[in-house]
């Protein structure tokens, strides 16, 4: 079992790499949409879960948009509960939002939907595709239960900077299928 404390610490230095990242790459939300783009395959069948950045994310915003013009069905994650699956709502640029747990922003009024691929935020990642969430287990929860009934994909979303050498993982987390970065894909 792993350490809490160990978990703490590196979620505190994580944040700190992650807002430098963020400071130093004004440009970075435009380079990892042209990775996802170019090395994440998509059907017209799949629904794209992204996240509404908070914090220092890396903002999946443009790459949405672009999905969106692409026909690609988006949602985003809403928390529900404590210690829960998170559950979906589509999404579309200019949907009426309203903010939800955490401070993310959800649409309001929409209906839910079940993704195919979640692009996933996270503090810190390692080759190994390991995430280090910020704690509560709502994509670990959430891929468990989607992944046991189909074959959903998750992809991290971060600078490149967010690598550590190894994530503190624990036997509930869920591996991801790839993390994309400003300056390429990890898989």
């Amino acid at each position: 079992m792993i350490d809490p404390e160990e978990k703490n610490d590196a979620r505190k230095a994580a944040k700190a790499r992650r807002k430098a990242a963020k400071a130093a790459h004004p440009d970075a939300a435009r380079k990892a949409m042209a990775v996802f783009l170019e090395a994440v395959p998509l059907s017209q069948d799949d629904v794209v879960s992204a996240y509404r950045p908070i914090f220092s994310e890396l903002d999946p915003t443009p790459l949405m948009e672009v999905l969106h013009e692409r026909g690609i069905r988006l949602c985003v994650p809403v928390i529900i509960g404590k210690a829960r699956p998170l559950a979906f709502r589509a999404w579309t640029p200019g949907a009426v939002m309203e903010t939800g747990a955490f401070g993310a922003e959800i649409p309001v009024d929409a209906p839910e939907i079940t993704p195919t691929l979640l692009i996933a935020p996270m503090l810190a990642f390692d080759r190994a595709l390991w995430r280090l969430g910020y704690g509560g287990g709502f994509y670990d929860r959430t891929l468990e239960g989607l992944r046991a009934r189909g074959a959903a994909r998750a992809f991290g979303y971060a600078y490149a900077e967010q690598e550590v050498d190894a994530v503190p993982i624990e036997p509930t987390d869920q591996r991801l299928d790839g993390v994309v970065t400003p300056v390429g894909l990890i898989a």
